[in-house]
């Protein structure tokens, strides 16, 4: 049986792009037709199908691929988690060219390590991200993410939502934005709806 490459690339918004990801995967050696994609899911989103598509399409002696092992997860806990189901498979990760075996157990520590370094890297993101906020709102420069329909394109898309005539990418089309904001938006106005609050 040969063993395949299998090519996993995810970005954490809409608006990023993944070409760079499929061509650094595709001058790894992985085919095409082998890379499982996640779009607009953060590395913590446990619950990504091109993930799980991608762990459910290796096989023993397979390896997965990942340009970054950023792109594959964001913290300790779900690093384990991924390496100890490729241990399980039987399946070796390669990180950007480097493969790692999870059976070696030099190789678990290599995981362990580069899982703490990533989990690291995002807990200093997102504390230098509070502390830009911080700063902002001291200078009074913090409103808050303003929404990007208005209050009547929410009242409209919320009446279109209701009627079920549109599809989400129907709806993003039409308002001219990505789908993740419609979903934004009509959480934002059921909560509001629910809560009772104009």
């Amino acid at each position: 049986m040969n063993e395949l490459l299998i090519g996993y690339a995810r970005v954490s918004t809409y608006e990023q792009d993944l070409t760079a990801q499929r061509i650094a995967l595709e001058r790894l050696g992985v085919d095409p037709a082998y890379i499982f994609t996640d779009h607009g899911l953060t590395g913590t989103n446990r619950s990504r199908p091109g993930l799980r598509e991608a762990l459910a399409a290796c096989r023993n002696g397979d390896t997965l691929v990942v340009a970054k092992l950023d792109r594959l997860a964001r913290s300790l806990r779900d690093v384990k988690d991924i390496v100890d189901e490729l241990t399980a498979k039987h399946v070796k990760l390669s990180i950007g060219g480097s493969v790692h075996d999870p059976l070696d157990p030099v190789g678990r520590l290599l995981f362990n390590v580069l899982a703490m370094v990533a989990e690291f890297e995002s807990d200093l993101i997102r504390a230098r991200t509070r502390e830009g906020m911080q700063v902002a709102k001291a200078k009074g420069r913090l409103r808050g993410k303003q929404p990007k329909l208005s209050m009547p394109q929410q009242r409209h898309l919320m009446e279109l939502q209701s009627a079920g005539t549109h599809s989400t990418t129907e709806l993003a089309e039409l308002f001219n934005v990505a789908r993740s904001t419609i979903y934004r938006t009509i959480e934002r106005q059921n909560r509001t709806a629910r809560s009772g609050r104009p």
